[in-house]
């Protein structure tokens, strides 16, 4: 892992939470287990605690959705065929120990990335949002679509290495090591807490910030 020498600055930076929903973690039982869920809670915690922003991602469709879905795109067009991920749907909400409190961004999109179907873009421009720490299911997904859309419209980002998981660990290994270093920052949720407690002034010899 690379570690950025800059520390992370909570008022420029939000958390992505991505894809944590019932029903994608039932899916992935063998990876997406309590350890998971309480790292990435512990990131959410320790970003919250220094004023950072949360950011919630889901997937889910209306019934005009699905039927809108085209049947050139491979996978959206079975989900439509299927009626699957309705956003009404229990299954499809965030998972309870993720909860999003008052305050946070939640949106929810209709295709792989966090940032082409949805409003979360200006939302986070909106409050002047340059950075971004990734956490998401799966890393073949809803990952590597928003790194790569994230990246192509400048932001800064760190990728969360133990706060992503994909079902292909040879595809998840070739994305972590050799594609997303280019496009960002790996770091696992350790490193995120060293450099948010990075961010505060350290005072100098007089007792002054």
């Amino acid at each position: 892992m690379t570690v950025p020498t800059q520390a992370l600055d909570p008022r420029t930076t939000a958390l992505l939470v991505m894809d944590y929903q019932q029903a994608i973690l039932a899916s992935l039982p063998e990876l997406a287990d309590q350890a998971l869920l309480s790292r990435v809670a512990g990131a959410i915690a320790d970003m919250r605690a220094h004023g950072a922003a949360i950011a919630y991602v889901r997937v889910g469709f209306t019934e005009a959705e699905w039927a809108a879905i085209p049947p050139a795109n491979k996978t959206f067009s079975f989900i439509g065929e299927q009626h699957l991920m309705h956003h009404e749907e229990p299954d499809t909400a965030i998972h309870d120990l993720l909860t999003p409190e008052p305050g946070d961004i939640t949106v929810r999109k209709t295709r792989y990335g966090a940032l082409s179907t949805s409003d979360l873009d200006r939302q986070l421009r909106d409050r002047g949002i340059s950075t971004l720490v990734i956490a998401g299911v799966t890393t073949s997904g809803v990952v590597l679509s928003t790194v790569t859309d994230a990246a192509d419209r400048d932001y800064q980002l760190y990728i969360l290495s133990d706060c992503v998981i994909d079902s292909d660990a040879q595809t998840h290994h070739t994305l972590m090591t050799s594609v997303f270093p280019r496009l960002a920052h790996i770091i696992d949720t350790a490193e995120l807490r060293t450099l948010l407690h990075e961010s505060h002034p350290r005072p100098s010899a007089t007792g002054r910030a």
